[in-house]
């Protein structure tokens, strides 16, 4: 973790740095639900645990830098950009982490059989969530040099798209969550209660992921607005 003189210095220079080293923590966590799923599928509980504790690693980093972040953010900035919404921004990023976090907790504490039928649909859930999450770090990524340019021209028009690339993902992410839920539905018959309980919830722990993401970028639009 960065100490409080090192991320001063990345905020006089841009207050944007400490926030893309957040996301990209956060970015690293997303990235294990996959093989953490893949795990699940395979009734690998050893792997399962691995998995799950990696991504307990990288959220409590991502914690850390955000709490250092808001320690050492000084009360002004001389930015087109509003200290508030800069708090709000890593607020939001650090949430991707922690419902990341929270999948993985589910799985560690409960031995999941994936249905059969529902593994296309999740495996489809998965690449959405990944697309989502790796557009949102990109948009992220970029807000160093629609900084340099003064928020403006051909860096605003790319943030932008990427903003509504975002939005769209999420329309997307929310009709595949819709056929996962139908399908799951109707196999409720066949599985235990407390067990179709828990798939409901991981499917919405995952699409979380995505909803964050929106948000995300809702709310790097607010601020390019002001």
């Amino acid at each position: 973790m960065p100490s409080s003189r090192s991320l001063s210095g990345l905020l006089r220079g841009s207050p944007f740095k400490p926030i893309q080293e957040h996301m990209r923590v956060v970015f690293s966590c997303v990235c294990l639900i996959p093989p953490l799923f893949d795990a699940v599928y395979r009734e690998d509980s050893e792997q399962v645990n691995d998995f799950a504790q990696q991504i307990k690693e990288l959220e409590t980093k991502a914690d850390k830098l955000k709490s250092t972040f808001r320690l050492n953010m000084p009360k002004s900035l001389f930015l087109p950009v509003d200290r508030k919404d800069l708090l709000s921004l890593i607020g939001d990023q650090d949430k991707i982490a922690d419902t990341t976090e929270d999948i993985g907790k589910t799985f560690l504490f409960r031995d999941m059989v994936v249905p059969e039928e529902i593994k296309a649909l999740l495996d489809e859930l998965l690449e959405g969530t990944m697309e989502i999450s790796a557009a949102a770090r990109q948009m992220i990524e970029q807000l160093d040099e629609l900084l340099e340019v003064g928020f403006a021209g051909r860096e605003l028009d790319k943030v932008t798209q990427m903003i509504a690339g975002v939005r769209t993902s999420e329309h997307n992410i929310d009709e595949i969550v819709h056929r996962i839920r139908r399908k799951l539905f109707t196999l409720e018959k066949e599985l235990d209660p407390i067990s179709a309980m828990f798939w409901y919830r991981i499917i919405d722990l995952v699409a979380g992921i995505s909803d964050q993401s929106e948000n995300l970028a809702d709310r790097v639009l607010l601020f390019l607005s002001k």
